[in-house]
């Protein structure tokens, strides 16, 4: 069969495969998520497969269904379907029966836990609070929506007291607090377990089934600042309280951490945290700790161990987040901790020992595992997981025999039609010694592209050989593609964005610099205060030691893009060199002194990366910001950018581009409407495919 490039348009043919969870009898419950063009929207129904890899079959009959979780004696399924009204929780047995409601959408439930008895359903909702239900916490109190007593007709403007009064994906902040709420499955009745001018997430059953846990932040101290304030806790109330009024949460953790998510061990004695100290801000490691449940200062649990705990990989082939975890084992022959984690530009699973043992299950190549969950035995592990030549896709693991089997083949029939390029590994040690990882991918370039396709680097030392006759007439411009962050990485998976480039016939490059994830803390932490410094030199060494390696490439013709800190890293780059021939910066940054008061992490971020605020460091931020270079730019440059863009407003777009256009430099602005910072992630799809074709468009004009 002949096969085509993946085009822009392509995006639109994947099934995104998500949330794994696993019965008690053996089968494996998961979300498939599809695009329909016609209504430019996204569908999601759950299915479900064997362990063999038999009998993979819808389970429910939605467009809207997702969070899929098993009964704990595997007799039923529950779900969180979304409609018009909110999202409820319905459940359908495992004989075909047809789902049945069990808590309106009125609710509107974020996320839900079946007790490990099966009696009960613990879910978190949101709930309107006024000072008057919990005035030990004035300092919480944020929204004032004046319209509310304002006669039918009359607006009134909102009011806002707190220090940081929106979120990027959630928008202006409603006033409304997420609590935790208690289902009887028996009764049907419904009891509201806390409540207050704070939120909790993330509820964790305890193994008994009496108690449940949450993380929350809860400031106590007179004149604290919430917003200000990094670290979470873990509280626990019972269940077993009295139906009267809500208990007092029992706070077990000391407020040292900022926790992520945590898991009781086995016999509910001890907590296991997956959580940050923030020594280095948003450059920390998240660690494994443990503390005892009664209350005490949680201890590292693998203190040698220098990896980051959970998945920080970027891509934009991945339509859930990351699973929770950690899964504690329950095997005396297998013990331990089994989590996420990011290492070297790859995600793997690994299982960590009391005695800081650290095995690597998924030891798979090219791999960004995503989701995972273990069965009821610890006989086998199932992931949903990128790899290098393919989407996602659920894959099983024999926890004795290690061997790795895709278990679904969701995307098999499509992508048998397409050619992806493989990337390979390039690493080079910079200019100050760090070594520096990456990938580099060259799009089939044989005269016939389904014989000898030449699909990446043989060797990363050598270079990628290219035929004699082709190297003459057939050299390929280079695009450096830089990922955001900057405290994250890139991996070698599979990416929709990187294909649609090497379709074109572009050899892409990305890397992933000081400051990025996956190569020890100290790495992580080093460009912190020194933005456009050792960072900026890694990229620019990068696409020289790929040009001096491989002759295939076209040292005339180079672009570069990014997005987000790649955004602010492109802007960067083309104010201070004019090697590159095109550029693109999306949802990106450009003064850091207007960042600081107009983005949901503005004070942080400019203050912890950047280093400084506008009052005391005006002078050094504006330095530091490309649009104090601007005037400098002669690279073409296409600017991107979500309107409703909350972690990098559209205005660092708009003042980019207006004193582009003041000096007559070559610019074009595409706004996006009703998008977010997450835009080519989880965008409308319509706009998604207008981005890849909108870049591809402007490195074909100028590349």
């Amino acid at each position: 069969m002949k096969k085509s490039q993946i085009t822009p348009e392509d995006l639109c043919h994947y099934r995104w495969i998500s949330q794994p969870v696993i019965s008690a009898n053996g089968q494996v419950a998961y979300v498939e998520q599809t695009i329909d063009r016609a209504k430019n929207e996204y569908n999601t129904q759950i299915r479900g497969i064997s362990l063999d890899g038999t009998e993979d079959v819808a389970l429910t009959d939605g467009t809207k269904d997702s969070s899929p979780a098993w009964s704990p004696d595997g007799s039923k399924l529950t779900f969180i379907r979304s409609t018009q009204a909110g999202k409820g929780l319905w459940s359908v047995h495992t004989e075909g029966t047809e789902p049945s409601m069990l808590i309106s959408p009125e609710r509107k439930i974020m996320n839900y836990v079946w007790s490990p008895d099966g009696k009960y359903i613990a879910f978190t909702s949101k709930v309107q609070m006024s000072s008057a239900q919990s005035p030990t916490d004035k300092s919480a109190e944020g929204a004032k929506d004046e319209s509310a007593r304002q006669p039918e007709g009359v607006l009134r403007g909102k009011v806002y007291e707190r220090t940081t009064p929106k979120a990027e994906g959630s928008g202006w902040w409603d006033g409304q607090y997420s609590h935790l709420f208690l289902y009887e499955i028996k009764s049907g009745l419904i009891k509201q377990m806390t409540s207050g001018l704070w939120s909790i997430t993330s509820p964790v059953w305890s193994p008994d089934s009496l108690n449940l846990a949450f993380i929350s932040k809860q400031v106590q101290e007179a004149g604290s600042d919430p917003d200000l304030l990094h670290y979470t806790d873990v509280y626990m109330v019972s269940v077993e309280a009295g139906s009267g009024e809500v208990e007092e949460p029992f706070k077990v953790t000391d407020s040292s951490l900022q926790i992520a998510q945590f898991s009781f061990t086995a016999d509910g004695k001890q907590l296991i945290l997956i959580a940050s100290d923030r020594k280095y801000g948003s450059g920390s490691h998240h660690q494994l700790f443990t503390l005892p449940v009664k209350r005490g200062i949680p201890r590292l649990f693998a203190p040698e161990l220098d990896m980051h705990i959970g998945n920080a990989a970027l891509g934009d082939m991945k339509s859930a987040s990351a699973s929770p975890s950690p899964l504690i084992s329950r095997s005396s022959s297998q013990p331990g901790v089994y989590v996420l984690g990011t290492h070297h530009g790859n995600v793997d699973v690994y299982r960590i020992q009391s005695d800081g043992n650290c095995e690597m299950i998924t030891n798979a190549g090219e791999i960004d595992v995503y989701q995972y969950t273990i069965s009821a035995d610890e006989e086998t592990l199932v992931v949903a997981a990128l790899t290098d030549k393919h989407p996602g896709e659920l894959y099983t693991v024999g926890m004795r025999s290690g061997k790795m089997a895709r278990l679904t083949h969701r995307n098999d029939e499509f992508m048998a039609q397409r050619m992806v390029n493989v990337p390979a590994r390039v690493e080079f040690t910079s200019s100050d010694g760090l070594r520096i990882q990456g990938w580099l991918a060259i799009p089939a370039l044989t005269k016939d592209a389904n014989s000898a396709e030449i699909r990446g680097a043989k060797a990363p030392s050598s270079g990628i050989q290219i035929e004699d006759e082709l190297q003459s007439d057939r050299k390929l411009p280079l695009i450096l593609q830089i990922h955001g962050g900057p405290h994250a990485m890139y991996t070698g998976t599979f990416s929709h964005e990187m294909q649609t480039l090497l379709a074109e016939g572009y050899a892409v490059l990305w890397v992933n610099p000081r400051g990025s994830i996956g190569y020890g803390q100290e790495f992580a932490r080093a460009c912190r205060g020194d933005f456009a410094g050792g960072d900026y030199r890694d990229l620019m060494e990068a696409v020289d030691h790929a040009l001096a390696t491989n002759t295939i490439l076209d040292v005339s013709r180079l672009g570069v893009a990014g997005g987000s800190y790649g955004g602010v890293m492109t802007n960067w780059i083309v104010a201070h060199s004019n090697r590159f021939k095109a550029a693109v910066t999306q949802r990106c940054i450009s003064n850091w002194l207007s960042m600081y008061g107009t983005s949901d992490i503005g004070i942080s971020y400019v203050e912890g990366v950047i280093g400084g605020n506008p009052a005391e460091n005006a002078a050094y931020l504006w330095s530091r910001s490309p649009l104090a270079h601007a005037h400098n730019i002669e690279t073409p440059l296409l600017i991107m950018h979500g309107e409703q863009d909350y972690r990098t407003p559209i205005a660092q777009a708009e003042e980019l581009y207006t004193t582009l256009k003041r000096y007559g430099k070559t610019t074009k602005l595409i706004r996006y409407p009703g998008s977010n910072h997450s835009l080519l992630k989880s965008g409308k799809p319509s706009l998604r495919v207008d981005s890849f074709e909108q870049v591809n468009a402007w490195f074909n004009e100028y590349l």
